[in-house]
């Protein structure tokens, strides 16, 4: 029988055949984002990627590259001196402290990482906790909820962080002390939105048909949420934490130049830094300064280019499509 005699599948019994699944690698936030992603969104989020990498090798690696320690003044025995100019010793010249800046610099990337580590992990925890409850049951609890929400927006989120850091640290200096009481002051500003994300996807689907099937058939409340509606409400979450993890670094650095992060002793932090450095700048020293000024803007561009990179391809209206000339 010749091949052309083979029967060939119908129309329909071809639409019945499921679609190829796509490999677990492909499915990862950044790494689908980065296949549809063409041109200059390709080029905003690989240079995003590639400075946050950066940051999270040298928060990582901080011990092995800083050549002393972040509250260093002296090497056997010979002190740094203060305000020290560019040299074989301290290649980035020293603070009014006598510290080293080059090692504060990479130390405070340390630092950063910490803070916006826990302050994500722990909004995330309360933020999507409470915006499942919200926005599954709703009634009073949901009405209670948005008002204490709308209340926390109601304040500037900087004045908010600097009241909750001071109740929070109560004096404390020390590096778990500050980073604790530095995320948890931040989280209590990322709790809402988180709260309002969760909640609007979770409206969304609880009346979704297989939402209501789980119900028809007994599956409890509990299963429900965490097996049918959380699954399909964290879609807009790698988005909002990488704009938050900018936001967090900001909120950290305006706490320490207003002398309400934590202490040089503690630990390194660029906000702090800078602070300390303010009175040098009319003097012409302008190393102590640039240097931590430069590492903020750096990371936070960063970290905002993948935010708003992955802002856009998750959003079919701002995606930018391939020209058919592209594609060839």
């Amino acid at each position: 029988m010749s091949t052309t005699d083979l029967p060939t599948p119908s129309t329909s019994a071809m639409a019945l055949i499921p679609p190829p699944r796509k490999r677990l690698v492909d499915r990862l936030p950044v790494i689908s984002h980065l296949r549809q992603s063409v041109g200059l969104q390709r080029g905003m989020l690989i240079t995003g990627l590639v400075i946050t990498i950066g940051f999270l090798l040298i928060a990582i690696l901080a011990p092995l590259i800083a050549p002393y320690s972040w509250a260093q003044q002296a090497v056997d025995g010979v002190a740094f001196g203060t305000q020290q100019p560019p040299s074989a010793t301290n290649i980035l010249g020293t603070t009014v402290s006598g510290f080293d800046v080059f090692s504060r610099v990479i130390w405070g990337a340390q630092t950063a990482i910490l803070v916006i580590i826990a302050a994500i992990v722990c909004s995330i925890f309360i933020g999507i906790a409470l915006g499942l409850l919200a926005g599954y049951f709703g009634g009073w609890l949901d009405r209670v909820l948005v008002v204490i929400s709308d209340a926390i927006y109601a304040f500037p989120s900087l004045l908010l962080a600097i009241v909750m850091s001071i109740v929070i640290s109560r004096g404390q200096s020390t590096l778990l002390g500050g980073i604790l009481a530095t995320a948890l002051s931040i989280t209590v500003v990322f709790v809402p939105q988180y709260f309002r994300v969760i909640r609007s996807e979770v409206v969304q689907v609880r009346s979704a048909p297989f939402v209501e099937s789980a119900k028809v058939i007994g599956v409890p409340n509990r299963r429900i949420l965490i097996r049918h509606v959380l699954r399909n409400s964290t879609r807009s979450l790698p988005v909002v934490i990488t704009l938050n993890a900018s936001e967090a670094l900001l909120t950290l650095a305006g706490l320490g130049f207003l002398g309400f992060g934590i202490e040089a002793t503690a630990a390194a932090e660029w906000g702090y830094d800078l602070n300390r450095a303010v009175a040098d700048v009319t003097s012409g020293i302008w190393w102590t300064s640039t240097f931590p000024g430069l590492a903020i803007v750096l990371v936070v561009l960063g970290i905002t280019l993948v935010g708003e990179s992955l802002n856009d391809l998750s959003d079919p209206r701002l995606r930018t499509r391939r020209r058919a000339g592209g594609a060839k």
